[in-house]
């Protein structure tokens, strides 16, 4: 089924468009993920898609939608206050949509996407059950000093953390330990030898078989579904 495509408002003069993965009523969990994309990337790259469409397969009703900056043709990202401010435009209308109104709501995304949702919850937590994030970008590549993390400790909801044991941007200890640190309600799921995109090398192996890079992606969002499901419930 092709996404219902929204125009969501971000402010008097701008906005953005956003894309609704519905999952059907047979298997519909009542929980809607809001997922935005990383910096590099619009909410069409294949990425994207993929993880809307194939969340949806799993009953979780996935919005997706590009920030200003990607809206508009831009490649650079927009200060900190734009950014907030067009994802939580994106929130309020996931809570407003008639159709998601008595879902729990999931905030979260890819690298920038996820930080900029944990930004926004760490200020107000109140219409939020969970937060996903795909790659967290913890630092930037090379300067492990530069944690992006002191908010988290704002931030009083669930979280997901899938992150590539092999990440530039945060590796797996490194996520453990801020988790540790800022005494997070938190999972941790380790993608063994993932990048920040969760790409693992074409020779990685579970056991004595080879992983293709789909059936890391098909676990990943397993593993989202699952945890989505259960531990947002109450």
């Amino acid at each position: 089924m092709e996404p219902q495509k929204l125009l969501i408002k971000v402010n008097e003069r701008e906005s953005v468009t956003a894309l609704l993965y519905r999952a059907s009523k047979k298997i519909a969990a009542n929980v809607t993920l809001v997922l935005g994309h990383g910096a590099g990337a619009n909410q069409l790259s294949p990425f994207m898609r993929l993880f809307g469409s194939g969340l949806a397969a799993r009953g979780l009703d996935a919005l997706t939608f590009n920030f200003l900056y990607t809206e508009q043709g831009r490649r650079v990202p927009d200060p900190k206050a734009r950014l907030e401010a067009c994802y939580g435009a994106v929130v309020e209308t996931a809570l407003s949509e008639k159709t998601l109104k008595n879902n729990r709501l999931i905030v979260g995304g890819k690298s920038m996407g996820g930080r900029i949702a944990s930004q926004i919850a760490a200020v107000d937590c109140d219409n939020i059950a969970g937060l996903v994030f795909l790659g967290y970008p913890l630092h930037p590549p090379g300067k492990p000093e530069q944690l992006r993390d002191a908010h988290l400790r704002d931030v009083k909801r669930p979280m997901l953390f899938v992150q590539g044991s092999r990440d530039a941007f945060g590796s797996e200890e490194e996520i453990r330990a801020v988790i540790k640190k800022r005494g997070l309600k938190a999972t941790l799921y380790v993608i063994p030898g993932g990048d920040h995109s969760l790409k693992v090398p074409k020779s990685a192996t579970a056991g004595q078989k080879a992983v293709s890079q789909q059936e890391v992606y098909e676990a990943v969002m397993d593993e989202v579904a699952r945890w989505a499901k259960e531990s947002t419930s109450s």
